[in-house]
């Protein structure tokens, strides 16, 4: 079977990637890395796929045993690289090696080897895009960024137990401070609120940098629109990657309650202080996506 170019689901973490992820996965014609697969277990992967999409969303619930589709961190260290899980900058073009490609290749056709209905490898990476390595490796790739509130993405980050940034950015997950940044947030007090919002600025920065340099491969999606209209943004995505709408997807995404929910959240769990300050950083970021 010929494939569609690899489409990857990219965001900041706590962006609402991961639905999104699990949504477009729904679709019979996607293949995908599992939770099992991440922790080695690929026996029967094709089973795995499909007793995932007879189970309601529940089994997907972080925090229990689980069935999901995963970011397969463990799994990409081991059979593709540690640089392309924990990177401290974006890598770009320059970083991909001849042997990292066809390790890259490799992955993604032993993840679709077997699968009779699927016609697309769908990956999900969250922190930095790494967006320019994959297209130099995938040529024809398609992305597409979930952007989320960054208020409610700092607020969200500071309420992780795998936030890191209470160690400053020589201990957290995304490299130096680029020396304005380092200034700003001497600025701001030096506060984990204002680094946690500068963290939402910086990466949101890059995927804008790798959105214009990836012009039509590249779609930008509000998870916020998501939730108020999937019908409309979830077909944006699918007619993106090369998908169509179908009845078993649409029975897929059934399994799931969409709901605005904690959108504004940030405001009971921030101080109104907190908020302005961080309103302050991210102004214009949070303006060119239409946030008030």
């Amino acid at each position: 079977m010929s494939h569609l170019p690899p489409a990857f689901i990219l965001g900041t973490g706590r962006c609402g990637s991961t639905l999104v992820h699990e949504l477009i996965a729904r679709h019979p014609a996607t293949g995908f890395v599992t939770n099992l697969d991440d922790l080695g277990i690929r026996q029967g992967n094709a089973q795995q796929l499909t007793l995932w999409r007879r189970l309601p969303a529940a089994v997907s619930e972080k925090g229990r045993a689980r069935l999901a589709p995963s970011e397969g961190y463990r799994v990409l260290a081991r059979e593709v690289s540690p640089a392309l899980v924990d990177p401290a900058q974006d890598p770009t073009a320059g970083d991909l090696t001849p042997w990292l490609e066809e390790r890259l290749h490799a992955f993604v056709d032993k993840r679709l080897g077997g699968l009779d209905s699927a016609e697309i490898f769908l990956h999900k990476f969250t922190g930095w895009p790494r967006a320019q390595l994959i297209a130099a490796a995938f040529p024809q790739a398609r992305f597409v960024h979930i952007v989320r509130d960054g208020r409610a993405v700092a607020n969200s980050w500071l309420q992780m137990d795998w936030w890191k940034g209470h160690l400053g950015p020589q201990g957290w997950h995304f490299g130096p401070l680029p020396d304005h940044l380092e200034q700003e947030w001497d600025r701001a007090g030096r506060t984990q609120p204002a680094l946690a919002a500068i963290a939402w600025r910086m990466l949101v920065d890059r995927h804008e940098e790798c959105a214009a340099e990836l012009g039509e491969q590249w779609l930008t999606v509000r998870y916020e629109d998501v939730l108020e209209d999937s019908r409309t943004h979830l077909t944006r995505i699918l007619e993106h990657i090369g998908l169509t709408w179908t009845e078993a997807f649409e029975a897929g995404i059934s399994r799931y309650t969409l709901s605005p929910g904690r959108k504004a959240a940030y405001l009971k769990d921030l101080s109104a202080e907190q908020v302005a300050g961080i309103e302050a950083l991210i102004g214009p970021q949070l303006a060119r996506y239409g946030y008030a």
